[in-house]
């Protein structure tokens, strides 16, 4: 195997599918990236049995090639090799079936390499007919939810968002049994079977980081994997095994207490607070509704903090609930429109939040006892 190509176009392949290996893998060959030439292209993929990255390169996007082959060269530095080389082209070649010789300009790497022979093999298959989503609403969905998922082995389908599929409308729900969030897209078409499935939380990150470009996006559902068709990428992950917890009797339809307020305004309140409660665990501040304003509160050794918002609200009485400001900033860094509704049905009932423009977005947080 002996190729020619552009230092960027295989830097950026290059840390694309390093994303699938993992600093646990046991199985040395998978600390390894699989290099194939053929006559349709240059395919790099990498894999740690959980998830499997590929990309493509096409055949026009390769300076010169004089020879197919493949072979498994170690990920531990080979990006860094690659983006710090000095010229725009580097040259790849293939010795022995063993080692690949790296050149650009005067600079020369010689490195030693796996058996191709013995590189598992993965199966990569598709649909027929494919869900089909644009990139950067999905890659919005795995924001405004992701960050909710639970970090706890414990209960480890917690650790993965669920996705869930109805006729045309598409849910996707991050819980880690203190809050929630939840998305709902409708698709443009209708899904004949009805799909309730777990991804792994740490590969729908991995999987948001290669997203950028605002670009179509094929979702291929298994039985126990999923595949995300991208770009030149291809992106394999196993699904969590189990099931989710039922959510829908979580997430309350009425409020005793609705309050409609300036996100920036509630939000820089939260911070403000939070300045004195962020070394510790919990990072409790309180919220207290009367006289039409709501007073977000915080007391640590240091001192105490106090700051004084306008909202508008459905019914004129007192009320007191506490919180993690954490669990509370996280969740607002969702909503992109000025306003907010607080919902709310006692100091010990979840708290919800909506934007006042759409209702495909609930954040679910709940409440701390402080007494």
């Amino acid at each position: 195997m002996k190729f020619s190509i552009d230092k960027n176009i295989i830097l950026e392949n290059l840390v694309n599918v390093t994303r699938a290996i993992s600093s646990r893998n046991i199985i040395p060959i998978l600390n390894g990236i699989k290099f194939e030439l053929n006559k349709d292209g240059l395919f790099l993929t990498a894999s740690d049995s959980d998830l499997t990255i590929k990309t493509k390169i096409e055949k026009e996007n390769i300076k010169s090639f004089e020879n197919e082959g493949n072979i498994i060269v170690q990920s531990d530095r080979i990006v860094d090799i690659v983006r710090n080389m000095p010229n725009d082209e580097i040259n790849f070649e293939v010795l022995d079936g063993l080692k690949i010789v790296i050149t650009s300009g005067n600079s020369k790497y010689n490195l030693n390499c796996y058996d191709p022979s013995e590189y598992p093999s993965i199966k990569i298959e598709e649909h027929k007919n494919p869900i089909k989503i644009n990139s950067n609403i999905f890659k919005q969905m795995i924001n405004q939810t992701v960050f909710a998922i639970s970090n706890q082995e414990l209960r480890q389908i917690l650790t993965g968002i669920n996705i869930k599929i109805t006729g045309d409308i598409l849910e996707c729900i991050a819980t880690d049994s203190y809050r929630l969030a939840k998305k709902t897209i409708k698709l443009d078409k209708v899904i004949d079977q009805d799909i309730n499935i777990v991804i792994p939380g740490k590969n729908i990150l991995e999987f948001d980081k290669i997203l950028g470009e605002d670009l179509p996006l094929e979702i291929h559902i298994f039985n126990n994997k999923i595949i995300f068709k991208y770009s030149n990428i291809i992106f394999q992950s196993n699904l969590l095994s189990g099931t989710y917890p039922n959510t829908t009797n979580l997430i309350p339809t009425e409020f005793s207490i609705m309050l409609n307020t300036s996100l920036n305004d509630y939000n820089s309140a939260i911070i403000r607070a939070a300045l004195l409660t962020s070394s510790k665990d919990k990072n409790i501040i309180k919220m207290h509704l009367g006289n039409g304003n709501l007073i977000i509160s915080s007391t640590a050794e240091q001192g105490s903090s106090l700051e004084e918002i306008s909202v508008e609200s459905n019914k004129n009485e007192e009320f007191d609930i506490s919180f993690s400001a954490r669990y509370m900033l996280e969740a607002l860094k969702t909503f992109k429109d000025d306003q907010i509704l607080i919902l709310l049905n006692g100091d010990t009932k979840p708290i919800v939040i909506k934007s006042t423009e759409d209702e495909s977005l609930i954040q679910l947080i709940l409440p701390i006892k402080t007494y």
